[in-house]
């Protein structure tokens, strides 16, 4: 299904019954990669899985967008649908857009689940600033005409090399996923009014458990739930158990 959100056509799955229940994905994901969570929450839920702008099969956002044009996005497509109240679910980036829109829209969000969210910006270490410089230099290098033709092969394996795939493969939301990165969200964790569950694994090396244990902290109303051996996507790696965990969190019928 698509709809039109502010000139920006926004692609989504939708289906069920019930309360209100909308899955987040994450960077580089779509309203896919939460598939089987969604058929399952559509026996007792009304369940919406949006592509946020840029992903999937919604078109890209016109500039360079922060966290909080994502949350804004949300809003207006939740209008759009006349949904005025919501359980919000967010893997990783998704996380960041549930916790600016909880923070923001305290009113429209029943429940928070955070899975391996991201927003926690990590210490800045000199090897950090090492990486970044290479990178600038890097890309000033292969930008002279003497590298044309194995530029493209020279960048992946300069962004490989230096741990920066994400980056590599953004494509036209580059500067989107710089400004993303970038924006610590800590300052609004204290602010969520919403019952928030949190679920990791203790091996996830993107948003490390420190993270969640982080959250857990400074959100008022929230319990953190940890998976043993499950690294990111957690929510896959322990499909059967996340499922009834969120489902009991939620209050399925």
């Amino acid at each position: 299904m698509f709809s039109r959100v502010a000139g920006i056509r926004t692609s989504f799955q939708e289906a069920g019954t019930g309360p209100a229940v909308v899955l987040l994905h994450g960077w580089g994901g779509d309203s896919r990669s939460f598939w089987p969570v969604y058929q399952a929450l559509a026996a007792g839920f009304h369940v919406l899985a949006p592509d946020l702008p840029g992903f999937g099969r919604s078109a890209l956002p016109p500039t360079a967008w922060g966290v909080s044009d994502y949350a804004e996005h949300l809003r207006q497509w939740l209008d759009e649908r006349g949904l005025e109240r919501i359980a919000l679910v967010g893997h990783s980036f998704g996380g960041r857009v549930a916790i600016v829109f909880a923070a923001r829209w305290p009113e429209r969000v029943t429940k928070l689940v955070l899975v391996a969210s991201a927003g926690i910006r990590p210490r800045r270490t000199p090897l950090y600033y090492l990486k970044v410089c290479t990178a600038r230099l890097g890309r000033r290098l292969l930008a002279l005409s003497a590298f044309a033709r194995t530029r493209p092969r020279l960048e992946r394996w300069l962004y490989t090399a230096l741990g920066a795939t994400d980056y590599q493969q953004a494509g036209p939301l580059r500067s989107t996923l710089v400004r993303v990165v970038n924006e610590d969200l800590r300052p609004l964790l204290p602010t969520i009014m919403a019952p928030t569950l949190l679920i990791w694994g203790d091996r996830d090396a993107a948003t490390p458990l420190a993270d969640g244990r982080t959250m857990s902290r400074l959100i008022p109303n929230a319990r953190l739930i940890v998976y043993p051996g499950a690294g990111h996507f957690a929510y896959l790696e322990r499909t059967d158990q996340f499922i009834r965990d969120l489902r009991a969190f939620l209050g399925a019928p």
